[in-house]
């Protein structure tokens, strides 16, 4: 089907230029490790602080149990 005084391909003259592009690759989404970690670095202060206080919680924790079991 090519115009035989251009030799060029013809197209429907109702489509437009934008109806004529290659399709789009879509990425996966993030996995939801990527998202964490991407929030922490957002939120780097407040991450720190919850750290800080899961730690001092779990030491007090051992601690009191040692404690009560000595």
């Amino acid at each position: 089907m090519t115009d035989s005084a251009t030799d060029t391909p013809r197209t429907d003259p109702s489509q437009t230029s934008s109806e004529v592009t290659e399709p789009v690759q879509q990425e996966p989404p993030p996995s939801y490790v990527k998202l964490a970690m991407r929030n922490m670095v957002r939120k780097g202060g407040k991450s720190l602080f919850h750290f800080g206080l899961t730690v001092t919680a779990l030491i007090g924790l051992l601690v009191g149990l040692s404690y009560l079991t000595r």
